[in-house]
Formats: structure tokens, C-alpha cells, sequence
């Protein structure tokens, strides 16, 4: 039986291990933190699928909502064979142990996101990554053939004896960071499920552990990547003074939850006190959004309208956030689905169908990734042939599913089809072991950082630069001052690196800068706006100055 090294701890990752532990693999699941510190853990919306196989008006809804969302880049096919597997892997997390919501009736509470055009999102309330993450962490906890390594940060791929991207990985450089020791963990196949680049920014409704890190080891390692440029933004994160943004789910439109500016809200709220006293129906608050001048779908347009949408009304009114209002919806009603989001504004003050919440855009989601097959495999970026013995699933894997902008919802389903896909294709086709050397990692005349200033300043910097230079709304003049100074910032980075042991400080500015850069350099390449890309020196004509 084969030996896998599985780097992260999330749906994709833990679904794969698993599937291939209970198929007699052995397993060894990577993670920087704990387990459940993952961006799967904290996902609040659901995961979108269509239910019944038979029912083909539904899911040909379903396909066409997800080509509209990704702006004409989806392929199309890898759309189909995902959607046609949702139900069967659906099943499967079920049968790990995932409660989802259901009616009184016994069925599946389906809840309806941004971009879609039904209900058809699986939910476990406002926390269904939690229940995820809680039901795959413990069937991985107590399989005797998975072993868990937390507070272990990836650092490398090692390559094969031939040392080219063609001969494929051998297994993992690894920072022990308990023993501060770098380790050397053999595999006869590797899979990435690390997860996306959200502390490239400064709000960002991602975990601490998103740094890019299995991005930046495969293109290290000489994989293709693609579809850099499009970085999803949540259009809600709740605006606090708090350090990090907390998500406002979608599904609260969903529910219809409106968004709205202080103009907005002030003409609607006057509408109704002139309705009530005229005794009729108060309109709705949607008739009074700005998100209209956008898109007829308003406030329930995908995700890439609505936050270009709010970063345009915020800019041009100047405030620092809008608002979404649900004091037209039965609050109790809202309690009881949302319990997570309502726990955490009554933290801030604000009561759940009563009160505006204050809401921005945030980093979320990185689009784009490592160029994979239709099983899971990298491709090698000079010759495009399949990469042997690396894998990737998940956010940090690029499958064409998503296209120029991810329909909410569909990551989840995405990240648990690759995930089964990759581990079938091992049970089928079982790696053959490396008998090859694996070389030492490079530790001779290396000393700990001695100085850590200059990492912490760097990582400042860089991520104020992608902050203001490489957000929601692009140019041309803004991403050729980010190109410069990622030039220099990596260069010196790359100092410190060579003449440093590691520390998680340094692996992570050492992945984030790098990420920053190729995300720079896709975005300039672009030659049109289109979904999450968009670049204001391109919007009359759609070609570059």
C-alpha cells in the first residue's frame, strides 16, 4: 500500500484521507495549526447541490447559474461532471457524520445564496463548515491508518532523483514547530489541500493560515498555475474595530436581507412611516438600493457585482462601510437560522432584525490556483504533461469549475468531488514507492533570525500594498507600482531566506510575497474586465491603454 502525504486539514483534505485510509493507504495529514484551523471550518453558507439526479430542469439551472457567475471563463464540462456528482457526494459526508439542516418533514433545508436562482444550498444553520470540519475531524481522529501531524508547516516539495519538474515529488521538507527541527516526510504521492492566500490583504475574512503555502511550494516545484487575477472579495464582512472581519453569510440576503446606504435607508425607512400611515404594504427595502444601479438582481447578484458595487458606493460617498438591513424580517425567525451571526453582533452591539449592520467587502476566496487535471493532477508549467505524484484539491486547486468568479457555494462541492476523485484514482492506480535518496534540507551554516523587524515590517508592507493596489478595482498605473515594489520585497526576502534556518514568520512572508507577485503579474496580463478582474483603464473599450 502506498504512503500519502496530505498538506491540509480541511474538507478536500480530510475527505481524501479518509477515503484512502479506509482503502488500506496510509496517511499523513499536514496541518499548521490544529485540525480545524481551516477555511472549510469557518465557512458559514452551505454547500450547493442538486439533490435528485432525475430532476434535469434543476440541474441545468444549477450548471447555467454557475457559467453566468464565472463570466464566460468556466469550462464548461468540468461544471457538468462536478454538478452530475454533488448528490453522491452528499451522500458520502452524510454517512461520515455531517448533520445538515433539516424541515420538520424530514427534508434537506435548502437555503438560496447570491447568483443563484433557487434554492438549492445544503446548510447546517449559519455554520455548516463547522459541522464539516467537526464530522471529518473525527472520523480522521479515530482511523487507525491516518496520522495527524498539527503545528507542522509545509516548507517544500522534494523533487524526485532528477530534480526537475517532470520526474515528479518524492515527499514534503517540513518545519516541526514544537521542535523547531525540519523533518523529511517520504510519500509515494503528495496532495495539496492548503487552502487559499487571504492574508494578502488586510481585511479578509480568511484564517491565519492562509498564506498561500501550497501555491507557492508547486510553483516553486515548477507546476503550472493559472487564473491568479481573480480574487473573489466578500461583498458582506461585518465592519468592526475588531482585528479581523467576520462574515456576514450570504444567505441572509438569501433570506432577504437588503443592502443599503445611508440615503437608502433613510428613503426607505420614510417610505414606510408614509405607508403605515396611509394603511398599506410598506415597500420593500430592495426598491432603495444602490446595488440596482448594477445589476436588476441587486443585492442578490453574484458576488463580484456586489462588491464592486459597495466599494463604488463607498468611494463615492466616502464612508467607511453600507449597511445591511433586515429589520423588515421576523426576528426570531432570523435568530434561530443565524444563530452564529447574531451571537456575534449582540458581541458588538447590534441586534439581528432589528439594527443596520455595518458590512465591507473582504478578501475571501482565491479563484484561481494550481492548474489540475480532471483527477486531481498538477500539470508542469513549461511542458503543460502531468506532474507525477502531485495532487491538488480544494481552493488551492484550479479545476476551471469556478471560471472568472466563483458562484457561492460551489467550493465546497468542488473541494469533496476533487477530493474523492483524487483519492480513487490512488486506490485504482497506486503510486509505485520511491527507492530514490531524498536529500537533506539545506541547514549548513544556516543560524536562527536573529533580527525579526525586518520580517515583520516587510509583511506589513506587502500587505499594504495589495491592499491598496491590487483590491476590488484595478489600474493599470496601481498594479505597475505593486509589480515594483513585490520586485524588491522579494529579493530582499530571498536574503533573509538564504542565510536563515526557517521560521513560520519567514515560510509564510516567504509564500505570501511570492503569491503577491504572480497574482500582480496575471492580473496585468489580463486583456479585458471580466468577473473579479477589473481594471478601470479598460472600461471603455475593454483593451489596454
Amino acid at each position: 500500500m502506498a504512503h500519502v502525504v496530505i498538506v491540509g486539514s480541511g474538507i478536500a483534505g480530510l475527505f481524501a484521507a479518509s477515503m484512502l485510509a479506509d482503502a488500506g493507504h496510509q496517511v499523513t495529514v499536514v496541518t499548521k495549526q490544529r485540525t480545524k484551523d481551516s477555511s472549510t471550518n469557518w465557512a458559514q453558507g452551505g454547500i450547493a447541490a442538486i439533490l435528485d439526479k432525475t430532476n434535469k430542469e434543476a440541474m441545468e439551472a444549477h450548471v447555467q447559474d454557475t457559467l453566468r457567475s464565472g463570466d464566460g471563463q468556466c469550462d464548461e464540462a468540468v461544471v457538468r461532471s462536478i454538478l452530475s456528482e454533488a448528490s453522491d457526494r452528499i451522500q458520502d459526508l452524510i454517512a461520515m457524520g455531517v448533520r445538515f439542516e433539516k424541515e420538520s418533514d424530514g427534508s434537506f433545508s435548502l437555503a438560496k445564496e447570491g447568483g443563484h436562482s433557487s434554492k438549492r444550498i445544503l446548510h447546517a444553520k449559519d455554520a455548516t463548515g463547522r459541522e464539516i470540519e467537526r464530522a471529518l475531524s473525527s472520523y480522521a481522529e479515530a482511523h487507525e491508518r491516518i496520522h495527524l501531524r498539527p503545528n507542522t508547516l509545509a516548507i517544500d516539495l522534494i523533487q524526485r532523483e532528477h530534480r526537475t519538474p517532470d520526474s515528479g515529488v518524492a515527499g514534503v521538507w517540513c518545519l516541526d514547530q514544537v521542535s523547531t527541527e525540519v523533518v523529511t516526510l517520504e510519500a509515494d504521492a503528495v496532495i495539496l489541500a492548503t487552502g487559499g492566500v487571504g492574508q494578502l490583504w488586510k481585511q479578509t475574512t480568511n484564517p491565519s493560515v492562509a498564506t498561500g503555502d501550497g501555491l507557492a511550494m508547486a510553483y516553486r516545484a515548477g507546476a503550472c498555475v493559472d487564473d491568479l487575477a481573480f480574487i473573489q472579495f466578500h461583498p458582506t464582512a461585518l465592519w468592526s474595530n475588531r482585528e479581523r472581519p467576520f462574515l456576514i453569510s450570504e444567505a441572509l440576503r438569501g433570506e432577504g436581507a437588503v443592502l443599503l446606504d445611508n440615503g437608502g435607508l433613510r428613503a426607505w425607512q420614510r417610505e414606510v412611516q408614509n405607508a403605515e400611515r396611509g394603511e398599506r404594504n410598506p415597500p420593500s427595502p430592495e426598491q432603495f438600493s444602490f446595488t440596482l444601479k448594477h445589476s436588476p438582481e441587486g443585492s442578490m447578484a453574484t458576488r463580484d457585482i456586489v462588491a464592486r458595487a459597495i466599494d463604488q458606493q463607498m468611494k463615492t460617498s466616502g464612508t467607511s462601510h453600507v449597511l445591511l438591513v433586515t429589520s423588515h424580517l421576523d426576528e426570531d425567525q432570523l435568530g434561530k437560522k443565524f444563530p452564529t451571526i447574531a451571537g456575534r453582533l449582540a458581541q458588538e452591539g447590534l441586534r439581528l432584525g432589528v439594527d443596520a449592520i455595518p458590512v465591507v467587502p473582504a478578501a475571501h476566496y482565491m479563484v484561481g490556483g494550481i492548474r489540475v487535471d480532471a483527477v486531481g493532477r498538477a500539470y508542469v508549467r513549461q511542458t503543460k504533461a502531468i506532474m507525477p505524484h502531485l495532487f491538488a484539491i480544494g481552493e488551492v486547486a484550479c479545476t476551471g469549475m469556478h471560471g472568472a468568479n466563483r458562484l457561492a457555494s460551489n467550493s465546497l462541492l468542488e473541494a469533496v468531488v476533487y477530493a474523492h476523485r483524487v483519492a480513487q484514482h490512488l486506490i485504482d492506480r497506486p503510486p509505485e514507492a520511491y527507492e530514490g535518496q531524498h536529500p537533506p534540507w539545506r541547514a549548513d551554516g544556516l543560524d536562527v533570525q536573529k533580527e525579526h523587524a525586518p520580517i515583520v515590517h516587510d509583511r506589513t508592507s506587502l500587505v499594504s500594498t495589495m491592499s491598496q493596489e491590487v483590491g476590488i478595482v484595478r489600474s493599470n498605473q496601481r498594479l505597475r507600482r505593486a509589480e515594483r515594489r513585490l520586485a524588491l520585497l522579494n529579493k530582499e526576502i530571498e536574503l533573509i531566506w538564504k542565510g536563515s534556518l526557517p521560521s513560520r514568520a519567514i515560510v509564510e512572508l516567504r509564500n505570501l510575497a511570492l503569491i503577491g507577485h504572480l497574482v500582480v503579474t496575471d492580473a496585468l496580463a489580463q486583456r479585458q474586465n471580466r468577473g473579479l478582474h477589473f481594471n478601470v483603464d479598460f472600461v471603455k473599450d475593454d483593451t489596454p491603454e
